[in-house]
């Protein structure tokens, strides 16, 4: 491949949308940590990662996603291999022991394993041919590819991360076919399994439950982060308080403010505007992908890129609803915008993997 055909295929209004989208992140995670001791080096080490995940977006980019495919089985083994090591030896971070530490950094492999389910589960379900309702033994089999990382990632227990890998394997089922009968059953067990769950759940998930039922019930424990959450988002109006001037942000009454909340920061001290702003281009992005979906060459291409889509369509609405009180808290961060370096590389090469999908849309 010459590298000029790189630079003339490549979706460069999709990549415009991303840069555009980590400066807002950049400049509002600087506002949220410029006044703690503990954090104050935040934006600066975002602004590393998203040069990295730049790097590993082209590089990604640039490689056939066929290639990629042919080295999924080795690629996914070795992200087990990371999880498998991350609960013996990693990290333990908010009573989740799901990070490991590189010198001065710390990884949650996690983040970059969810890519690589992705590319997995597409590679099983386009090689299904001629299929037009998918089999009880077909969908377990699918299930099976997504469930290994999601039980181990559930024992180390990091909730929030677990029911992301879930849209992958939906709306790959989804897209592949599924008999409306057996998607009705599926659904009613699903629903009368979550009471089963109740009591395996950790105290803290408890009660942000319960606080989600009855917002109200306790405003300066379970509930008082999002409480914050909706004071500095109605307090910012439609022009906001400015940067670096909102009062629920400079004051730190916003716990977890530069990473899951970001959104509120945005919010406070850009208002209605930076909120649409952020929102929009968020939008944008993942309608982008969709039509790099209905433009791909192949189901492998189609698979792949909607499972991106999945997974951070449902991370924007879960980050966006527990921001203003919609949804439970789950830790989910917002795509390009949320601190953390993790989040950052998953991201950025999955939006490699769409570019790689896109500029092959016309290979014979």
């Amino acid at each position: 491949m010459r590298f000029r055909d790189l630079w003339s295929d490549f979706d460069w209004t999709l990549f415009t949308a991303i840069l555009i989208l980590s400066a807002i992140g950049i400049v509002e995670i600087y506002s949220a940590t410029k006044n703690s001791q503990l954090e104050q080096s935040a934006a600066f080490r975002q602004l590393m990662w998203i040069c990295i995940g730049i790097v590993l977006l082209f590089i990604v980019a640039a490689l056939d996603y066929h290639m990629i495919s042919e080295q999924i089985p080795l690629l996914y083994l070795a992200g087990i291999g990371a999880l498998l090591y991350t609960m013996a030896f990693g990290k333990v971070v908010a009573g989740s022991q799901s990070w490991i530490v590189i010198g001065p950094f710390r990884f949650q492999p996690s983040e970059v394993v969810k890519v690589l389910v992705i590319v997995a589960v597409a590679r099983y379900l386009s090689e299904l041919r001629n299929v037009r309702y998918l089999n009880v033994e077909q969908m377990i089999k699918a299930g099976v590819i997504c469930g290994i990382p999601v039980a181990l990632v559930a024992m180390q227990p990091d909730l929030g991360t677990t029911i992301t890998f879930l849209p992958i394997l939906g709306v790959g089922l989804l897209i592949r076919g599924i008999k409306p009968m057996t998607l009705v059953v599926m659904l009613i067990c699903f629903v009368l399994a979550l009471p089963a769950a109740w009591p395996f759940l950790g105290q803290h998930q408890k009660d942000r439950i319960t606080n989600f039922v009855n917002p109200q019930q306790d405003l300066k424990g379970s509930g008082y982060q999002v409480n914050q959450s909706k004071i500095a988002i109605g307090s910012g109006g439609a022009l906001g308080k400015g940067v670096f001037k909102g009062s629920q942000n400079q004051g730190e009454f916003l716990p977890t403010r530069h990473t899951d909340f970001i959104l509120a920061v945005i919010g406070e001290e850009m208002g209605f505007i930076g909120v649409a702003l952020t929102l929009g281009l968020l939008g944008f992005i993942l309608f982008r992908i969709i039509n790099t979906a209905r433009t791909a060459r192949d189901e492998l291409g189609l698979f792949m890129v909607m499972g991106v889509f999945g997974v951070y369509c449902f991370h924007t609405v879960e980050n966006v609803g527990m921001v203003i009180g919609f949804m439970a808290l789950t830790g989910i961060p917002l795509p390009f915008v949320s601190y953390g370096g993790s989040s950052i590389i998953a991201v950025f090469m999955a939006m490699g993997m769409v570019i790689s999908v896109r500029r092959r849309r016309y290979v014979n």
